[in-house]
């Protein structure tokens, strides 16, 4: 499932799917994206903005209808969801030149923002098959959640977000904290279903949430399973000894419970919020997720290890 280094360089053909409101300066991007290539041999890539419209998918096809070998998915975690959404299932890879807030799958395959270092991957680096998740038509690459999580990143103002990054997420979290809990089944491959009063389910691919806390830190990216969390938290108390217990990675965290399952089905009393790769979908009152192992082809560093990505 590995390719050599010598492999990945003879394919050149390369494109690039960017998210303009994510890049302070498209024409320098524009220009330090092409140099690199051009240091490695490769040729000029494709060119392709996202729109308010399209945040990438139609730009992805377009991409693998031309012939491309690589996407490059430079953006926020929208901009590489699309991409993902669109190459699952294809021998085209994709290549991560993180330019958003949260970066979720940057952060947890340890990619970094440098432009030079991103198109070093893609031109020197091996090719690893990922696990992805599935929503309906779409598919995202880390995290999958219903409840807290969602109503947090949809009260965050992309202003704060921009301002200060990260952080914003907490800023806004603390004011939904006393919200009150949702009564949730969930359904774990076919096991009989268990009910909680839940603030939020989780379901991930990978491990680590906004800021680098590995709220599921087991997770791992091509082992053909889905982590699940559950967190029940009803006070400020509450909270805090749930926050303290994942920074400390503890294997028994107060107020979660963590499960496995390839197959995933949430449903609420009522409708919740709903979010994938931190991106705010339709809310609603089911989130069912399943996983599609090694869907997907990733640019990863030549010495990334063999396993454990996450």
């Amino acid at each position: 499932m590995t390719a050599t280094a010598e492999q990945v360089r003879t394919a050149t053909r390369s494109a690039v799917v960017i998210n303009p409101a994510k890049v302070t300066d498209l024409d320098g991007r524009r220009r330090d994206i092409c140099a690199a290539l051009a240091a490695a041999g490769w040729p000029e890539p494709l060119w392709l903005p996202t729109t308010p419209e399209d945040p990438g998918c139609g730009q992805t096809r377009q991409a693998i209808s031309d012939g491309v070998s690589v996407v490059f998915a430079c953006g926020g975690d929208g901009t590489v969801m699309a991409c993902a959404s669109e190459l699952a299932g294809t021998d085209v890879a994709l290549a991560v030149l993180p330019s958003g807030t949260g970066n979720l799958l940057a952060t947890n395959l340890g990619l970094s923002s440098d432009v030079q270092a991103g198109v070093a991957v893609a031109t020197g680096g091996r090719r690893r098959r990922i696990d992805v998740g599935v929503v309906g038509d779409r598919c995202f690459t880390v995290m999958a959640g219903m409840g807290f999580d969602a109503e947090m990143l949809a009260a965050t103002p992309e202003t704060l977000k921009k301002r200060v990054g990260w952080p914003a997420y907490v800023i806004s979290a603390l004011g939904r904290l006393r919200d009150r809990p949702m009564r949730v089944q969930i359904r774990l491959d076919d096991r009989r279903p268990i009910r909680r009063r839940a603030r939020t389910v989780l379901v991930g691919n990978v491990g680590r949430l906004q800021g680098g806390v590995p709220l599921l830190p087991a997770a791992e990216p091509d082992d053909g399973c889905l982590d699940v969390a559950v967190l029940t938290p009803r006070t400020l108390r509450h909270w805090l000894s749930l926050a303290w217990g994942v920074l400390r990675r503890r294997r028994d965290v107060a107020r979660m419970e963590t499960f496995r399952a390839r197959r995933v089905e949430i449903t609420s009393d009522r409708e919740q919020a709903r979010e994938l790769d931190g991106d705010v979908i339709e809310p609603g009152r089911s989130l069912t997720v399943t996983v599609r192992p090694g869907a997907l082809c990733l640019c990863v560093p030549e010495d990334a290890p063999e396993s454990g990505l996450g």
